[in-house]
């Protein structure tokens, strides 16, 4: 995973920072992630992050099957020749 180091971060942003991890029980590099993430609009959650890629993967999936002929069509016409 990348590391990010942040310089010159205003004293009063800092001990915001402090304490907001202090309420939420995080380290302050868990608080910075989650405020980032926050921002950005970002899902943090692993496990709602890969339910979504599934749901994207299986949405893409139906989309490119949909216009193939069904199985059950194809082996019956294979059976008949």
């Amino acid at each position: 995973m990348p590391t990010l180091q942040v310089r010159d971060v205003p004293e009063h942003i800092y001990r915001r920072l402090v304490q907001e991890a202090e309420r939420d029980r995080r380290s302050l590099a868990q608080q910075a992630v989650a405020v980032l993430a926050k921002g950005l609009d970002v899902e943090t959650d692993p496990m709602r992050r890969r339910k979504e890629a599934l749901l994207k993967a299986a949405s893409i999936d139906r989309r490119l099957t949909s216009h193939l002929p069904s199985s059950v069509r194809l082996i019956r016409e294979d059976r008949d020749r």
